[in-house]
């Protein structure tokens, strides 16, 4: 088994085929596309595919490290995760068929007017081993 990271994205991806923003949708259409979501995590966990998956708060900020003594630093001249991913889900599945068969299905959860989103989901691989020095040497 191998695990794969299905990434939902805010921006960055290409237009969906339903793109009405989720703050135009009714309340109707958002119980909706949960149901979906849930339903979608409950069958794969019932098939022992599904390991998590989170939706993400609008809130958040960069942080990192600024030398010792040295306050974190926050923000910065990126873009921020806030405005680029939705959620994720991490799946433990057999091949990277499955896993792309699975987010198929996970683009077509509903949207605005209850119609099938289809937005491009990102399909990564979680690494199976620690990479080598060469894999990680930057040219």
């Amino acid at each position: 088994m191998a695990k794969y990271l299905l990434l939902k994205h805010y921006r960055g991806a290409p237009a969906a085929v339903n793109d009405v923003p989720m703050d135009q949708w009714t309340p109707q259409e958002i119980s909706a596309h949960v149901q979906y979501m849930n339903d979608f995590a409950a069958r794969l966990e019932k098939s022992g595919e599904f390991v998590d998956g989170q939706a993400l708060a609008p809130e958040g900020s960069w942080v990192r490290y600024d030398g010792e003594g040295r306050p974190p630093v926050t923000d910065g001249p990126f873009a921020e995760t806030k405005d680029l991913i939705a959620g994720w889900m991490v799946i433990d599945v057999d091949s990277h068929e499955r896993a792309v068969e699975l987010a198929g299905e996970l683009s077509a959860a509903p949207g605005a007017g209850g119609k099938p989103i289809h937005e491009w989901l990102e399909v990564r691989p979680f690494l199976s081993a620690k990479p080598s020095v060469t894999e990680c040497t930057f040219k």
